[in-house]
């Protein structure tokens, strides 16, 4: 079975966000599911970009979409557990940002997953995908090191 490998760039990290497995985060195995797993990177990206003055909705004007999810599971999480979720997003190439995102148990570091997607960006009007605007790159390139 092939699997999924990710490469989490150290050097791009912009945010690291606390966050918390909640009772409703589990699935019937007793750990964090998928589908809350989603839901904690969303949150953990939405409060990286607000961290930078920017929103999924308005990244220099144009909104943003998913285009892609990749996940590496790497170990459990239960409730309670103390999490860290790391976000990172390297230079951007063309008309997406990649983000990558690493979530560790907070005490001890373990990884518990670690993730890239791509957000398009779009024009409303016509529905086309666009450059990443100067402004949200120089935002993000500012931000390494967090």
């Amino acid at each position: 079975m092939e699997r999924v490998r990710l490469d989490f760039p150290e050097a791009a990290i912009i945010h690291r966000q606390p966050l918390t497995v909640r009772v409703t985060d589990m699935n019937y195995g007793r750990h964090l599911g998928h589908d809350a797993l989603v839901s904690l990177l969303h949150e953990a990206r939405i409060q990286a970009l607000a961290g930078l003055g920017l929103t999924e909705w308005d990244l220099g004007g144009y909104p943003s979409v998913v285009a892609d999810l990749a996940v590496q599971y790497q170990s459990e999480a239960r409730w309670p557990d103390a999490l860290v979720v790391e976000t990172a997003i390297p230079p951007s190439r063309g008309k997406a940002l990649t983000v990558f995102q690493r979530v560790c148990h907070a005490e001890g570091g373990r990884p518990v997953a670690t993730a890239r997607l791509n957000l398009l960006l779009v024009d409303p009007a016509s529905g086309r995908p666009v450059a990443v605007p100067e402004t949200v790159q120089a935002a993000i390139s500012g931000a390494g090191g967090a």
